[in-house]
């Protein structure tokens, strides 16, 4: 399968982060600043995924505005005609900077909460004060007349808060709110026990979105994900590996999604070693599973194929060992049930302590 051009490119300037999510999407081996592409290789990379015919570019981390080069950066993306995105915490970004991001050509901003109070919010980030920061920073992204998405994992310990975050959006006039239930792999995966929510907590967490959705409409777009746990058929993972996204890690890693690293069989090709056209066309790792040819039966007569794309490879690695397994999030699957017993027993069992995401707890723990 010959790929059309990748639509947007995610870059994770560094995996520094004041924040310790617990379900932290960077991988548990984390990159130290040492590692990190510099200003010109990122601006080289920048121009590449242009040339490629990208559309987007998303910065992000670890938290990138640790980065003190992230304006050169916007206003070289926007120099090259992409359309740019912050994805960031807001704790380290003052108004000042967020003014100098915006003339540098920053189009818009997600900021991320890790629930609707303080004390919820602060305890699952591992950051105090972190929350009265967050909804400040709101505030300076809509004086700076820039698109603000509020973005909201939610989980066992933080889902009974889910209305008070869809008026919290409401009143920080966002234009946009994701609710994205956990996805678990990584640093998510090692807390699962922690952040599985019950089945009767999905329902509600169902019933508030549909309210909302009917209440808000014409004022606030919004955007659900349920937890794989629990579904019945697999998502089209970040729209059919391969064929969408591209992300690159602090250290010039190249991979079909932002998870990809959590698939130990799998080695990813360097932009510091090849350049990114040649990766996204003819890379290994994005070959692996890109089209349907790989797919092994029920995905492979299944009239949903090219619709889910087999689900996520990730999750399939995560739970059966075998990153070519069907997604066992699929009724299909013969791993199904094993994934729903073990939904079901996290989430009536699981105690409440995490394993915060930090460069010490990253080195202490072993393998998946």
């Amino acid at each position: 399968m010959i790929p059309d051009p990748p639509f947007a490119l995610l870059v994770e300037l560094t995996h520094r982060c004041p924040l310790q999510c617990p379900y932290c999407s960077n991988p548990l081996d984390m990159e130290r600043a040492a590692g990190e592409m510099t200003t010109e290789e990122w601006c080289g990379v920048i121009r590449q995924a242009a040339g490629l015919g990208c559309m987007q570019i998303h910065f992000s981390g670890g938290e990138p505005t640790v980065r003190p080069d992230l304006e050169i950066l916007v206003a070289e993306a926007a120099a090259a005609g992409l359309y740019t995105n912050l994805i960031t915490s807001g704790v380290l970004c003052d108004r000042a900077r967020l003014e100098r991001l915006a003339a540098a050509g920053l189009e818009h901003v997600q900021l991320s909460f890790q629930g609707a109070t303080a004390p919820i919010a602060d305890r699952i980030a591992g950051y105090a004060g972190g929350h009265e920061k967050k909804l400040s920073f709101a505030r300076d992204v809509r004086a700076a007349g820039l698109p603000l998405t509020a973005n909201f994992v939610v989980h066992r310990q933080n889902a009974h808060q889910l209305d008070a975050m869809i008026d919290m959006a409401v009143e920080m006039a966002a234009e946009r709110i994701e609710i994205a239930n956990v996805q678990y792999y990584g640093w998510a995966l090692k807390n699962r026990a922690a952040l599985m929510p019950s089945r009767d907590q999905l329902n509600v967490m169902i019933e508030s979105v549909s309210a909302a959705r009917e209440r808000l409409k014409g004022i606030l777009a919004i955007d659900f994900v349920v937890p794989d746990y629990y579904a019945r058929r697999p998502k089209p993972c970040m729209g059919g590996w391969g064929q969408r996204f591209l992300n690159i890690s602090p250290s010039g890693k190249v991979l079909p999604c932002h998870a990809a690293e959590s698939i130990t069989t799998l080695a990813f090709d360097n932009v510091r070693e090849k350049p990114l056209d040649d990766i996204w066309l003819n890379g290994p790792a994005f070959r692996a599973f890109r089209g349907t040819d790989w797919m092994p039966e029920p995905c492979r007569a299944c009239d949903r194929k090219e619709i889910d794309w087999g689900g996520c490879r990730c999750q399939a690695f995560a739970i059966t060992g075998d990153a070519a397994q069907t997604d066992p999030a699929c009724a299909l699957s013969k791993n199904h049930s094993r994934l729903v017993a073990t939904a079901l027993e996290d989430a009536q069992s699981g105690g409440e302590d995490f394993v915060y995401r930090n460069f010490r707890s990253a080195k202490a723990l072993p393998g998946l």
